[in-house]
């Protein structure tokens, strides 16, 4: 963060310091509210939760070199006692943004945010000091703790931005007033929570709502290919730019196509010219989110040259997404377990499809959550899916909603011993034991909550080490 004495962030917060002999001292290290990343010069943010009380932590952190606490009650150490500590964050961070001299780029979309936050990220640090949104802490604590990351010398900050509800992202924004707003898709994706497609689109536009005007500088890029996105472009006073593989788009794939071994490779075409792209993910749903980084990137200042190279070069920075690992018998080992929903699903058995071309290929499913009264016919259709690509076999695990999986399978395809269901993460692992072999490639995914990863991980551990279990 940049540094500010304890009694500026005081009256910035609207707080009373508390137990502090020097209010003149400055904060000079992280604002973290995990109490083993403390370090000399760092606020702490106290919060209270259903299980852990920051508070508790308070003596603990000042003994490891924290300037004070942000707190909801005197904690015996150094702190800045406030009403809210929520909101107290939230105001630090928008002072702290108003104060940087930083360009600050915000996404949003139903699929594909953190690894299109990633892809920037990687792009814009060739070009200058970069911060960007750790893995998918995205909410009202996630977003302001990246947003406190900012130094003096960063130029760009990327933040990452979710929502479950109308109005979340307008909040966010509230906080951390984007100059460069990024709407990537509108899909199912907590469609439960939202209630359909249309009330999800009036929450992700709430971020082009809240750019600047173009005379100001503001930009708004939009997918050219998802309508509801594009139709956005009249929510906002900012300029537009679209990104896409139709001709309209201003940022655009040409030829996109597959390798053998599943990473897409295309034709990035900008205003300023074009390049050829070959990327080191896999799955041909990584188009979109790179056309979506370049058009952020071109906006900034790039060439189509710089922005192809850095394309072609980046990597995954978070994990559990599309993360490949070969084993050393010839298994190959995809986790995508982070999250799920129908479109995700969708492009990674694809990608699943389009790696495993003349091998076996496993695809390891479980639940979407928050699907609402759509679960049975988004569940059924991925199970039809995976029989039309010809994945060779299908793994459901868990209730009510892997055996939705299982029965779309049989219904698109009557299979026999191809579609299994399973219990657990320990059965499936125990089948792929037992099942698997070499030159195999195994796809794992489901929403968090089903804990599909230890899958993924165990089927790794078992292929360097021998057998273990899934934890």
């Amino acid at each position: 963060m940049i540094a500010l004495s304890l009694a500026e962030i005081a009256e910035v917060v609207g707080g009373q310091t508390h137990d502090i002999p020097d209010p003149s001292v400055q904060v000079t290290g992280p604002v973290v509210r995990d109490s083993r990343e403390v370090e000399p010069g760092s606020l702490f943010v106290a919060f209270a939760g259903e299980r852990v009380d920051g508070h508790d932590f308070a003596a603990q952190v000042v003994a490891a070199g924290a300037a004070a606490v942000l707190a909801s009650r005197p904690v015996g150490v150094p702190a800045i006692v406030v009403d809210d500590v929520q909101s107290a964050l939230g105001a630090l961070a928008r002072h702290v943004v108003r104060r940087l001299g930083a360009t600050l780029v915000a996404l949003t979309g139903s699929a594909g945010k953190t690894s299109t936050k990633d892809l920037i990220a990687q792009v814009l640090q060739r070009k200058a000091p970069t911060v960007f949104t750790p893995g998918s802490l995205n909410n009202e604590i996630g977003l302001p703790l990246t947003a406190l990351s900012a130094t003096e010398e960063t130029r760009f900050l990327v933040l990452e931005m979710g929502a479950r509800g109308i109005g979340h992202i307008r909040y966010l924004t509230e906080l951390t007033p984007p100059k460069v707003g990024l709407v990537l898709n509108v899909g199912s994706a907590h469609i439960g929570e939202f209630g359909g497609r249309e009330q999800i689109a009036v929450a992700k536009g709430e971020l082009v709502e809240s750019l600047p005007p173009a005379e100001d500088g503001g930009t708004a890029i939009l997918n050219a290919d998802d309508p509801l996105v594009r139709a956005m472009a009249s929510r906002t006073q900012a300029k537009v730019l679209l990104f896409g593989e139709c001709d309209e788009a201003d940022v655009r794939a040409e030829n996109v196509r597959l390798t053998d071994s599943g990473q897409p490779a295309f034709m990035l075409r900008t205003p300023s010219g074009a390049s050829e792209v070959t990327m080191r993910l896999y799955g041909e749903h990584h188009v979109s989110n790179a056309l979506a980084a370049a058009a952020v990137a071109h906006e900034l200042g790039m060439s189509a040259e710089e922005i192809a190279t850095a394309l072609s070069e980046a990597g995954s920075l978070s994990r559990w997404r599309m993360e490949v690992t070969e084993r050393p018998d010839g298994v190959t080992v995809v986790n995508d377990a982070y999250n799920a929903n129908p479109e995700s699903m969708r492009a990674a058995l694809r990608a699943l499809a389009a790696m495993g071309k003349g091998r076996r290929t496993w695809a390891v499913l479980g639940k979407m959550a928050e699907l609402g009264d759509e679960a049975l016919a988004e569940h059924d259709a991925v199970g039809r899916l995976a029989v039309r690509l010809n994945v060779s076999k299908l793994v459901a695990v868990g209730g009510r909603e892997a055996s939705w999986l299982q029965l779309g399978a049989y219904n698109e395809g009557s299979w026999g011993e191809e579609s299994v269901h399973v219990s657990d993460a320990q059965a499936a692992v125990d089948l792929l034991r037992s099942e698997l072999r070499p030159g195999d490639v195994v796809l794992v995914k489901a929403s968090r909550s089903v804990g599909l990863e230890s899958v993924a991980q165990a089927l790794v551990e078992t292929g360097a080490e021998g057998e273990v279990s899934a934890r």
